[in-house]
């Protein structure tokens, strides 16, 4: 978090001083708004004449720091590297054409001889960025996220050593079982059926029903025999 945070505040730095260099001496005592961008780019090289804001060195750099301001806002290192190569890009090409028409060039911390203030801030500015977008941390940079034990994303940030949870007690293979061949008897499914067979048909209205048969089938030989009420006799 902090080193995201340095980077930034490098980057804005960097981008403020890239703005600011036009305004100030480039070199003997001439400021950088007055240098036409397209002098940068003719066989003629600089000349004495005076450009117009928006034509001069100071539209790549304002270019150059909205660039930055939307890799900041969207977290694009890409794009905070792309504005320091800008930024430093169109500084070495202005002092090699520089260069080619003096002869050579001085460094002086004078305004009125050699380099000025305005190049050296144009320059630092670009390496501010370079070094701004180092420090950042993009979007990728929360590492990636792996699948955990409950099936929520868990953050980690070495995923190759990252070993997947598997667990047999949650999901236990079901054993398969047996088919049953034909004519095999099926185990009792209620609790009214005997052991073998099923129960007895029920005797007439108003008296105890029949017990079911004996573990052979037959009747069984220790229940009590059931003996049915004789009519009276008639008298008549």
């Amino acid at each position: 978090m902090v080193r995201n945070v340095l980077g930034q505040v490098l980057a804005l730095i960097g981008a403020a001083a890239a703005v600011w260099s036009p305004f100030q001496a480039w070199y003997n005592g001439r400021d950088g708004q007055y240098y036409r961008l397209e002098d940068l780019f003719t066989g003629t090289g600089i000349t004495t004449v005076s450009a117009e804001l928006f034509a001069s060195l100071f539209l790549p750099f304002v270019v150059a720091a909205l660039i930055t301001l939307i890799g900041l806002v969207l977290r694009l290192r890409v794009l905070v590297v792309l504005a320091g190569l800008i930024v430093l890009g169109f500084t070495i090409l202005w002092m090699v054409r520089i260069g080619l028409v003096e002869g050579s060039f001085t460094i002086s911390g004078e305004q009125a001889n050699g380099l000025g203030v305005g190049t050296a801030l144009a320059f630092g500015g670009g390496v501010l960025l370079l070094l701004g977008a180092v420090f950042m941390r993009g979007r990728g940079g929360r590492g990636k996220h792996v699948k955990g034990r409950r099936g929520y994303l868990t953050p980690v940030e070495h995923p190759e050593s990252y070993e997947p949870y598997e667990s047999s007690e949650l999901h236990e293979p079901e054993e398969p079982r047996e088919p049953r061949e034909a004519g095999e008897p099926t185990a009792p499914t209620t609790d009214d059926e005997g052991p073998t067979g099923p129960p007895g048909p029920p005797g007439p209205p108003g008296l105890p029903r029949r017990e079911p048969d004996g573990p052979t089938g037959g009747p069984d030989e220790d229940a009590p025999t059931q003996t049915w009420p004789r009519p009276p006799p008639d008298r008549g």
